[in-house]
C-alpha cells in the first residue's frame, strides 16, 4: 500500500507511483520558481525518516522491480556472463613497501579483499606470499553483518607494527578510523569517527595526521592524534574557514613530510610539516590566489611542484628543500600548448610525470642531469598512468595501462635497461581473444566546428550499415577525461553486436585545460551539444541509427544524460542515468549541501549573479523538462549518497512522470542502504550493471 503523497491506480500491469504535487516556490533575482516536488528533501537531511519521502521511494522501488520481473531472466544470464570474466580469487601484484610485500586478494566468491604482508627477506614479490603470509585486515569479516562496507584507508606505520585504517558502513562517506596492532593482531583503543582520507604516520610513528568532516560532510580539519591519548585532546593542526575548500593530508614520497592540501577545483593551498618534527607548525608554500592550483611533493634534496601560474596546461618546478615558498621555484618543464601535465611522483634517482600529448596519455622520465626519456607502448591508443610505487630509492616504475581492446595490465619498467615487464594483465577465466576486436577513433564536428574525440570498439563483423545498435558513454565535468579503457562488462552488449563508444566531450581535459575550460560555467552547455553532435555524427557515419543509441552517465554525467534528452529525445532508445546532478539550480542555490560552495567554480554562483541564476536554469534538466516523449530511461539512487543527494533523481522522475506522453518505461531504482557508488561488493555492483544492460537490450532490441 503507498502512503499519503503517492497515487495507486488498480491495473492488471504495473502502474508506477504518482508522487503529490505540493505547492512550493521561491524567488531569487526577481525570478519565482514553482518546485512541487520540494517536499521530496527531507527536511531532517541527513537523516531521512519522513514517511510520506520513504513511502515513495519504496513504491518506485517495488515498481522497478514488477516492470524489470519478465526481463529478470535476461539480467540473471546478463550477470552470469559478467560475473564468469571475473577471477574468482583475483589479487594484485605484491607492492613493496619498507620491510614487507603488500598483497590484497580476493577468496573465490569473496565480495571483499583479505590483505595480508610477508617480510620482503623471506619471499620475493614473484613467489608470492609465503606459507606464513600475516593478514593484517579481513575485509569480509568486517562486513560480514552490514549490508554496506567500504574501506576508506589502510596506512601501515613506518616501523611496520601499527596500522590505522577505516571503514563506512552506510555509504555516507564519513568513515570510522580505528588503530590495529600488527605484532599482536588486537586493535588499540583509538576510535575516530567522521574522517576522511588516509591517515598519514609521521616519523617517529607515535602519532598521526588525519582528516575530519563536519556536519555538512565537509573534510575541513586536519588534527594529530598521539597514540594512548584520548581522542577529544587531539590537536587541530589545521582547520579550512572557507566553505568551499575541503581540506587532505597525505605524505611525500620521501616520507620526509607530511602535506596538509586545501582548495576547490580550481585554486589549492598547500602546507608542510617536517615529519621529523610533527608537533611544528604548518609551513604555507603559495597563498591561495583565485584559480592557482599547484600540488607538492618532495624528492629527498629539493621540492617538486606542478604549478598553473603561468600557463594553464601547468609547468613542474623546483625548489630548495628547506624553502618550498613560491619565491624560490625554478622551472624544470616549462608550460606547453601541446603538452598537458597531470601529474608525477618523485623518487630518489628519477622523476615520473604523466602527460598528456594531442590526447594520448605518455609517460616522461627525468633524470638528475635534466634529461628526458618517453617510455613507448605497444599499441596507439590506450590509458597509462603511473601505478602503486611506494619505495623512494626504486630503479623499477610501476605502471597501469589498458586499452579499449587490451585489459587491465600492469607493467614495471626497468631504468636500467629501459624494459617494459608484464607483472600482470587481467584474467578473463571465461575467455577473451582480443583479435575478435575492433577499435577506432573518430572526430566527430560539433556544431559550432570544434572536432570532439570519439574512441569506438566492437566486435568485428558488427554490421556498420546503421543497424547496429550502440551504447555511448560520457562524463564531460571536472576536466576528468575519460580513457579508451577496457571493460570486461561491455564484452555482453558487444557480443550481441552493440558498438560502444566514449564521447571525449568538453568538460573533460583530454585535449588539454582548455577542452575543461570549454565546458564549464558560462560555457557548459558546450557540454551537451558535443554529445548531441557526436550521436549524429556516427549515425551520419553508418555506426547506428536514431533511436538505436542507449546512453549512460553518472553524477555530472547523469547532468549530462538529462539535458540531452531533453534536447533531442528522438535520438535515444534507452538512457540509464546513475545517481544524476539534474536538479542544478536548486542545489547551486543550497548552502546547507556540503557540496555546493565547492561547485561554484565549476557551476557558477547563482545567488550572488542573476545571469548565472538564468544560465542554470537554462540547461538544469530538471527545470527544462516539459511536455513531451520521452525515451525509456532507468534512474538510479543513493538514499545516503552525500555527493548527488537522493531527491534529485527523485525529484526528476516524479516530475517527469506527469510530463511524458508516451508508453516508454521511467524507473527509478533507490539503494536504501548506500550512497554515490551503488551496493559495495564486486559481486552485487555488477549484478546493478546487469540490471542496466537488461533495460537496455530489451528497450532497444524489444525482446531478450
Amino acid at each position: 500500500m503507498l502512503a499519503a503523497g503517492c497515487a495507486e491506480v488498480k491495473s492488471s500491469q504495473p502502474v508506477p507511483p504518482v508522487a503529490q504535487a505540493r505547492p512550493h516556490s521561491y524567488t531569487v533575482h526577481g525570478i519565482t520558481v514553482e518546485d512541487p516536488y520540494h517536499w521530496l528533501k527531507d527536511q531532517s537531511y541527513p537523516k531521512v525518516d519522513d514517511p510520506d519521502v520513504l513511502a515513495y521511494l519504496e513504491a518506485e522501488n517495488a515498481y522497478f522491480d514488477a516492470v524489470m520481473a519478465p526481463h529478470r531472466e535476461l539480467a540473471d544470464t546478463l550477470f552470469a556472463e559478467i560475473k564468469a570474466r571475473q577471477k574468482p580469487d583475483d589479487a594484485n601484484v605484491p607492492v613493496k613497501e619498507g620491510d614487507y610485500f603488500y598483497q590484497w586478494r580476493f577468496e573465490a566468491e569473496g565480495q571483499y579483499r583479505v590483505w595480508s604482508r610477508w617480510p620482503a627477506t623471506e619471499r620475493g614479490a614473484d613467489e608470492g606470499p609465503s606459507a606464513q603470509a600475516q593478514v593484517i585486515l579481513d575485509e569480509p569479516a568486517l562486513a560480514k553483518d552490514v549490508d554496506y562496507f567500504r574501506l576508506g584507508a589502510l596506512s601501515v606505520s613506518n616501523n611496520g607494527r601499527l596500522m590505522a585504517y577505516s571503514t563506512d558502513t552506510t555509504g555516507a562517506e564519513r568513515f570510522t578510523l580505528r588503530v590495529k596492532g600488527l605484532d599482536t593482531g588486537e586493535l588499540l583503543g583509538e576510535v575516530i569517527e567522521n574522517t576522511s582520507g588516509n591517515p598519514v604516520w609521521p616519523a617517529d610513528d607515535g602519532s598521526f595526521f588525519y582528516t575530519v568532516v563536519d556536519d555538512n560532510w565537509r573534510p575541513y580539519q586536519v588534527r594529530r592524534h598521539v597514540l594512548g591519548t584520548p581522542v577529544a585532546d587531539d590537536t587541530v593542526v589545521y582547520e579550512e574557514s572557507d566553505p568551499g575548500f575541503f581540506v587532505a593530508v597525505s605524505s611525500t614520497s620521501s616520507k620526509r613530510y607530511v602535506v596538509i592540501s586545501s582548495g576547490d577545483h580550481v585554486t589549492a593551498e598547500v602546507y608542510v610539516v617536517a615529519a621529523d618534527a610533527p608537533a611544528s607548525a604548518p609551513l604555507l608554500v603559495a597563498a591561495r590566489r583565485q584559480e592557482h592550483d599547484y600540488s607538492l611533493d618532495h624528492q629527498g634534496d629539493r621540492f617538486v611542484i606542478r604549478t598553473n601560474d603561468t600557463h594553464k596546461n601547468n609547468r613542474l618546478v623546483t625548489a630548495p628543500d628547506g624553502d618550498p615558498s613560491e619565491g624560490a621555484w625554478e622551472t624544470l618543464v616549462a608550460g606547453s600548448d601541446e603538452r598537458y601535465i597531470l601529474g608525477f611522483q618523485p623518487f630518489a634517482d628519477f622523476l615520473a610525470v604523466e602527460e598528456r600529448i594531442d590526447g594520448l596519455d605518455q609517460i616522461r622520465l627525468i633524470d638528475r642531469a635534466g634529461q628526458t626519456t618517453y617510455i613507448e607502448f605497444p599499441e596507439a591508443a590506450y590509458r597509462v598512468g603511473i601505478g602503486a610505487n611506494e619505495e623512494f630509492e626504486s630503479r623499477t616504475l610501476r605502471l597501469g595501462y589498458e586499452s579499449m581492446v587490451t585489459p587491465d595490465s600492469v607493467f614495471d619498467y626497468d631504468l636500467d635497461t629501459a624494459g617494459l615487464r608484464t607483472r600482470k594483465v587481467q584474467e578473463i577465466p571465461s575467455g577473451y581473444d582480443a583479435a575478435g576486436y575492433v577499435t577506432e577513433r573518430v572526430m566527430a564536428p560539433a556544431r559550432d566546428g570544434v572536432r570532439v574525440p570519439v574512441s569506438i570498439v566492437y566486435r568485428k563483423g558488427t554490421p556498420m550499415d546503421g543497424s547496429a545498435p550502440l551504447y555511448l558513454y560520457g562524463y564531460g565535468a571536472y576536466g576528468s577525461g575519460m580513457s579508451p579503457s577496457f571493460s570486461t562488462t561491455r564484452l555482453s552488449l558487444l557480443d550481441r553486436g552493440f558498438i560502444y563508444a566514449i564521447a571525449h566531450i568538453r568538460g573533460g581535459d583530454e585535449l588539454g585545460y582548455h577542452w575543461y575550460e570549454a565546458g564549464k560555467l558560462d560555457r557548459r552547455t558546450n557540454t551537451f551539444n558535443d554529445f548531441v553532435d557526436v550521436a549524429r555524427h556516427l549515425i551520419a557515419e553508418g555506426f547506428t541509427g536514431q533511436g538505436r543509441i542507449a546512453i549512460a552517465g553518472g553524477s555530472a554525467g547523469g547532468e549530462l544524460m538529462g539535458a540531452v534528452v531533453n534536447q533531442a529525445p528522438e535520438l535515444w532508445g534507452a538512457v540509464a542515468a546513475h545517481v544524476p546532478f539534474v536538479d542544478v539550480l536548486n542545489t547551486m542555490l543550497d548552502t546547507s549541501l556540503p557540496l555546493t560552495p565547492i561547485e561554484w567554480p565549476e557551476w557558477g554562483n547563482p545567488i550572488e549573479d542573476k545571469a548565472v541564476f538564468e544560465y542554470i536554469r537554462s540547461y538544469s534538466p530538471y527545470d527544462q523538462l516539459g511536455p513531451g516523449h520521452y525515451p525509456p530511461m532507468l534512474v538510479t539512487a543513493g538514499l545516503n549518497d552525500p555527493r548527488v543527494t537522493y531527491w534529485e533523481p527523485a525529484k526528476y522522475v516524479a516530475k517527469l512522470r506527469t510530463l511524458k506522453q508516451d508508453d516508454n518505461p521511467l524507473l527509478m531504482k533507490t539503494n536504501m542502504g548506500a550512497g554515490h557508488g551503488g551496493k559495495s561488493g564486486r559481486f552485487d555492483s555488477l549484478y546493478e550493471v546487469a540490471e542496466e544492460y537488461a533495460f537496455m537490450l530489451w528497450s532497444i532490441a524489444g525482446d531478450e
